[in-house]
């Protein structure tokens, strides 16, 4: 036997082979799903560094809440525009309020959109969060299954040598190394992607404190935007 992946795969049992396919559709989800987090994450970052730069000098030059939503319409990938427009529609609304009580209706507006967008980015990481923390007891389990069919194989031929396990190690140790192989990555990625998540997120409450500055300080402009 030369231990190609086809005769590795002949010499299965059936459980093994269901241990290497379910393994198999995790790596799958695991590519697929950074692939598309990726191209979000980037698009998402991009459109937020342009708009954060533009509201930033906004806020130096005192400029009206309606300039930055303007400036937000612009950029339906930001996080941050979505923000923004919330905002907005609080202090369009607030005609007549007290100062106080529109910062704090603002201050809860931005706080659900943080919460909305931080779910959005989110979405597909649990997934990759749960694959990195089973696949490698599913490989395990083929390891178990794969030991299993090593005793079988003795038992049968009646011999304990080498030749008779071998099949059996090769698919045990297989299904190890093809858990760990999915799960190393997924950890790695997660991690990553969490990472980007939390950024965006301070990033989210950074421009809700601005938004503040410029009703505060630019409260005669944003009286006029409405």
């Amino acid at each position: 036997m030369q231990f190609t992946f086809s005769e590795l795969w002949a010499s299965m049992g059936v459980g093994a082979r269901a241990v290497v396919f379910v393994l198999g559709v995790m790596s799958v989800y695991v590519v697929g799903i950074t692939i598309e987090r990726y191209i979000h994450f980037s698009r998402a970052r991009r459109a937020s560094s342009r708009f954060v730069d533009q509201l930033r000098k906004l806020v130096h030059d005192r400029a009206s809440l309606g300039a930055a939503t303007a400036i937000a319409d612009g950029y339906p990938k930001a996080p941050l525009a979505h923000v923004v427009q919330a905002a907005a529609i609080v202090v369009s609304r607030g005609s007549g309020r007290e100062p106080m009580e529109l910062v704090l209706g603002m201050n809860r507006a931005v706080e659900r959109v943080t919460s909305r967008e931080t779910s959005y980015l989110k979405r597909g990481l649990g997934g990759l969060a749960t694959i990195a923390s089973t696949a490698p007891f599913v490989g395990l389990f083929g390891t178990v299954l794969g030991i299993i069919n090593a005793f079988q194989l003795m038992a049968a031929s009646g011999s304990g040598g080498l030749a008779t396990v071998s099949a059996g190690i090769s698919e045990a140790l297989v299904t190890t190394a093809f858990g760990l192989l999915v799960a190393i990555p997924a950890v790695g990625l997660f991690n990553l992607f969490n990472g980007s998540v939390e950024h965006f997120t301070v990033d989210m409450e950074e421009v809700g404190s601005e938004l503040v500055e410029i009703v505060v300080v630019g409260g005669e402009n944003v009286r006029a935007a409405r």
